[in-house]
């Protein structure tokens, strides 16, 4: 299936608004997945992401009428997701654990040495950092969509952004040798 664009998605959001409930799976076709990758890299669970993804579903739906398209519905879809995962984060109070779904997929040893890199940076990071760079990086937003979804100004997050950036290069440069026996 060919992906949507997400300006596509408005006549669907209209059509739920006005009491059709089969066009929210057309909502929900569009950003499970990355909604879900969003949720699964935020939390590092399989089965706490796929609560949380159907969760914000859930609560969007029930809260679509309050949708004003001042920001993109991802955005507003983000927000509410990252809300949620955060009050998952409190719940659990604990650190993150390593992605226990790379033990299923039998991934390569490079593969898998990558992942606990991505996973050792991240997890040096404060919450509203790994925040930013998973808006940023993973999910491509803008500053002002950040802004919007982190209740800072965009200029914040433009310049936290950067910060991170070379945080993260200057990380990486002393994490490679760390990892170089498993490439």
């Amino acid at each position: 299936m060919e992906e949507m664009p997400t300006s596509d998605i408005h006549p669907f959001i209209n059509q739920v608004q006005q009491g059709n409930k089969q066009a929210y799976t057309v909502i929900i076709e569009r950003f499970q997945k990355p909604l879900f990758l969003y949720c699964y890299y935020t939390l590092r669970d399989q089965q706490e992401a796929e609560d949380t993804t159907q969760e914000t579903f859930l609560k969007a739906y029930k809260h679509i009428n309050t949708f004003v398209p001042t920001y993109s519905f991802s955005a507003w879809l983000y927000k509410i997701a990252q809300n949620l995962c955060m009050d998952a984060i409190k719940r659990r109070k604990k650190e993150f654990k390593i992605w226990t779904a790379c033990k299923d997929l039998q991934m390569e040893q490079a593969q898998l040495a990558s992942i606990h890199l991505v996973h050792d940076y991240l997890d040096k990071l404060t919450e509203e950092e790994k925040q930013i760079v998973l808006l940023r990086s993973l999910e491509e937003y803008s500053y002002e969509e950040i802004a919007f979804i982190m209740n800072l100004r965009p200029a914040t997050i433009r310049k936290k952004h950067e910060r991170l950036r070379k945080k993260l290069i200057k990380e990486k440069k002393r994490g490679v040798s760390r990892y170089e026996h498993s490439f």
